[in-house]
């Protein structure tokens, strides 16, 4: 499985359940990374998105605590083994793990690359991921050239499990 994740310089995530900032092409790289495949989302992360529906044209595994929570368009599913096994029915390089903090931390023992946008500011932060530059079970293995949006400087990373 995979991850997609922004994060700040302090590996922050979110800030009230939303995004810290929302970069153009950031958002591209999302779109063309998981169109066509597989995205694992926390309840939280699903009803922070427009009109708190799924994405369209991707398959849409969310992860809820709440009992018998469904939503038109997704599978629900209240615990990580559920959603696995749902995972398990897809080819493992086209599943995504798409957050919140909880569902990252979850998966993240079952993910083998993670596609990071790292932005160097340090923004006010109360979700966080995992820094993976100081696990030793990850290594990035891709850095692009950094680039800009207005003045935040940022670039693509990628990570894989050693």
């Amino acid at each position: 499985m995979n991850l997609i994740v922004a994060v700040d310089r302090n590996w922050g995530i979110g800030k009230n359940g939303r995004l810290l900032v929302s970069i153009p092409e950031d958002q591209r790289l999302f779109r063309e990374e998981t169109l066509g495949k597989v995205v694992i989302m926390g309840r939280k992360t699903l009803e922070s998105l427009p009109g708190g529906k799924p994405l369209h044209g991707r398959t849409t595994l969310v992860l809820s605590r709440r009992p018998g929570y469904e939503v038109k368009g997704a599978r629900c599913f209240s615990d990580v083994e559920s959603v696995l096994k749902a995972a398990a029915e897809y080819d493992p390089d086209q599943v995504f793990v798409a957050g919140g903090q909880e569902i990252y931390r979850a998966f993240l023992p079952w993910c083998h690359t993670a596609h990071v946008t790292y932005i160097d500011y340090a923004y006010e932060a109360d979700a966080y991921f995992p820094n993976l530059d100081q696990d030793p079970e990850w290594k990035m293995d891709l850095e692009t050239e950094e680039a800009t949006y207005f003045d935040l400087c940022y670039s693509f990373r990628r990570y894989v499990r050693r």
